[in-house]
Order: C-alpha cells, then structure tokens, then sequence
C-alpha cells in the first residue's frame, strides 16, 4: 500500500502532513531524481486557482530544480491541459496542483507520465523510495533551468477546437458555463464561443478562496437556475481542475456523467466510432445506463471508482469511451485523459449533427433513481466488520431483486463512506439508504 498516493495523486488539507511547502520540496526532488536516473529530464507544472498553489508550485520547482531537471511552467491551467502538454512538449513528467473538486483548504498533486496518462504505480513506488533518502542537491553546474511557457493556454485552447468538426455549428445555441472559480476560467468562452454559440460565462472570477464554493460540477444549483432564468438551451458546469463535467437541459435538469457518456455512445456507435463496441464505467454507474447501453447491443465493463482505473480497464479492452456518474469522462479517441471541455464539445457535436435538444438525447436513456449519501468517519473506519452493515444490505438487496442494487465503499481520497442505493422505486431507494447511513452513523 502506497505512503502518500491515494486513488487520485496525494491530497489532503493544505499545511497538515503531507500538504506542506517542504513536503513538496522533497517531492520535486524525489520525483526529479527518479526521472534524472534516465537521463536529462524535463517536467511542466500547472495548477488550479487555490491561493495555496503558488506556494506549492515555488516549492515543487525549487525541489525539481536541485534535482537537475528543468521546468516549465504553465500557470492556472485544467489537468487535462496538463496532460495534453506534457505529451506535446515531450516533458518526462506532468504535474497539477489541485484538489479537484474540493474547496479552497484543501491542495494535492497529480502526476502524468509522458504520455499524458495518469502516472504509473511502479513510478509512485520509485519516488516514495527516493524520498525516504537525504536529499541532496546536485552541483551548481548541474541545477535544472526553469522557464514560463506564455503560449500554453493558446495551444490547448487549439487542441480542444480540434476534437469536433470544422464545420459543428453551434449558433443556434444559447449555453450557459460554469468554471467553478477554478482553472477553466479563462479558456472556456474562447472555445465554445469559437463554434457560434451565446455563451454567458459564470463563476469565473477566482480569489484563490472561491474555488468550487457552492458553484462548478458538483454543486450545479446555480447553474440550473440561471438557464432557466436566462431560458438557455443547456449549461456546462467543469469543476475546480477542469477534469469533471456535469450538463444541464433547458428545462434546469442535471444531466449526469453516465448520461453524457450514454449521449456520446450512442452517437459513436451510429457513426461506426465506438471502438470494440465497449464502454466502460465504474461500479457507481447508473443501472439504468447499463440496460441502455445493453439494448443497444454495446459492451458495458465495471471498473473500480476512480478514473485511473477506468483507463487502466479501457486499456485492457481496447476501449476508447469511459467514464463515471461524478463527470469523469475520458474520450481516448481524442485525448489522454479525462477532460469535461473535450467531452462537453462531444456532447454539442452530437446536439448540431441530430437536431435533438439536449433533454432528447437525455431521455433516450431511463435512468434509475439513485440516492448518494456521504458519511463522514474516522480515519481507519472500516465497513467489513460491522455484521449490522452487512446483514441489512443483504436485507435490502434482497427486497430491490433484480431492479435495483446497494453499493457501501470508502473514498480513495478522504475518511468518508459512500452509500449509494438505486432501484425503480424512489421511495424504497431513499428510506433504504437511509437505513443504511443511520447504522454507519
């Protein structure tokens, strides 16, 4: 079991163990001296809109640089923009620091290979060996050089223009988009806008406080009233590091990331796109997409929760569409990692070539009614060994049968529980899932 690397990157609450401006400089000394082992090494390092970033990315530079490798750096810029870069520029590494989705107090790091893709374990091994070392700076001749890349934004803002159609009109269109406060701000009107579409941009201004505070992919309230008060035909809503998307229908109806992958499959599958016929989700993905996907003689395969290893399965079966109910959706016939502009352009693409409404293709797919309850614990809790836990959810599984299911599983990322129920019926759904989190309680 990894030291530092939870499901996405190390995470946590900024200036408590790990999150720590020298814990980041041994970082950017242990993975630069991992990387200098192969020779002369490069790496590039964005972040999000979090006030905390600038401490991290001094220190993270200042570790990469006594290790010899030199240094890029891009400024706020969305970790699927990371990835895109780091594969372009030919950098050894990538590197975000983000908390996602996570509000303000909160900061991590992610890693991307050269090949723009999530970092690999075998790397993660390496560097929390190295850094169990003294760290030690190499010879003044031989210290990294350091450099801000200016026409970064430019080129990913290009990338992202060319993963749909010259010819995708989109001024018929009036959209709503929220940034989140976070790292999409200054990018996403200059894409959308660039295929014709009204575009009316929200929670853009970020202080370094206000990332993701009660706005963006995981809180969408605001984004559903504004469409309807703007009577808009969809919103957009990206989460603080740009990797999530959520959408919403011109009637204020959040539209999921399983019904946005269901959206994208569907049409690929129509255009002969949908590679080896296979989509994968995870072990959250909505019953009722896979039913869908299922009448539609498409593969579905589960995953665990978490994008790492939704890649690692589309990897494994030569898929080139996955993704998860929280928004993460990776498109590999396009880029590297899970990306929400790249994605939500996808879905408009689809929405300019069908003539159908957003709510249209939404509904082509009846998605089960899904309770999702988070419960806060102590660190260490574990749910295997509560036979209560256990002997109800057999219980309850047994009352849904086969319309319906009970997934209990702890976060990869805090000390939280999550207790998912889904099944036809609201009623036993929810009165269910509430059983379950008072015996957690």
């Amino acid at each position: 079991m990894s030291q530092y690397f939870g499901t996405d990157g190390i995470r946590g609450e900024v200036g408590v163990s790990p999150i720590t401006a020298d814990f980041f400089l041994k970082l950017g000394w242990a993975v630069g001296s991992v990387l200098a082992e192969e020779g002369d090494a490069s790496v590039i390092i964005g972040k999000d809109t979090r006030v905390s970033g600038y401490m991290f990315e001094s220190a993270l530079e200042a570790g990469f640089l006594s290790a010899g490798v030199d240094v890029s750096l891009l400024g706020p810029m969305p970790t699927p923009a990371v990835a895109h870069l780091t594969k372009a520029y030919n950098a050894n590494a990538g590197v975000v620091i983000s908390a996602s989705h996570n509000h303000f107090e909160d900061n991590g790091v992610k890693f991307f290979s050269s090949k723009g893709t999530k970092m690999c374990d075998e790397y993660q091994h390496k560097i929390e060996k190295k850094f169990a070392e003294p760290m030690v700076s190499v010879s003044s001749s031989n210290i990294g050089k350091a450099r801000r890349r200016e026409q970064s934004l430019g080129r990913y803002i290009e990338f992202c223009k060319s993963s749909i159609e010259d010819s995708t009109n989109l001024s018929e269109l009036k959209i709503v988009i929220d940034c989140a406060n976070g790292a999409t701000y200054h990018i996403a009107e200059d894409i959308f806008s660039e295929f014709g579409a009204d575009i009316t941009i929200i929670n853009n201004t970020p202080d370094g406080f206000n990332i993701n505070l009660d706005c963006g992919a995981t809180e969408t309230i605001n984004l559903q009233n504004k469409v309807k008060e703007l009577g808009a035909d969809l919103g957009i809503a990206f989460d603080g590091d740009g990797d999530r998307l959520m959408m919403v229908d011109s009637d204020g109806v959040l539209v999921d990331g399983d019904e946005i992958v269901f959206i994208i499959a569907k049409a690929w599958k129509d255009q002969n796109r949908l590679k080896n016929n296979t989509v994968v989700g995870t072990k959250m993905s909505n019953l009722g997409m896979r039913r869908a996907l299922n009448s539609l003689g498409i593969n579905f395969i589960e995953a665990d929760v978490g994008d790492r290893f939704v890649m690692d399965e589309m990897e494994k079966n030569q898929s080139t569409l996955g993704g998860e109910g929280s928004g993460h959706i990776i498109c590999l016939e396009k880029t590297t990692s899970g990306d929400g502009i790249i994605s939500a352009l996808q879905v408009l693409e689809v929405i300019s070539k069908s003539n159908k409404t957003l709510s249209q293709l939404k509904s082509e797919m009846e998605k089960f009614p899904q309770v999702l309850i988070n419960i806060k614990t102590q660190e260490g809790f574990d749910i295997s060994t509560n036979k209560d836990l256990i002997n109800l959810q057999h219980e309850i599984e047994k009352e849904l049968g086969d319309n319906g299911r009970v997934l209990i599983r702890s976060s990869g990322t805090e000390s939280v529980v999550r207790v998912m129920v889904e099944g036809k019926d609201l009623s036993l759904v929810q009165n269910s899932a509430e059983k379950l989190v008072e015996i957690i309680s």
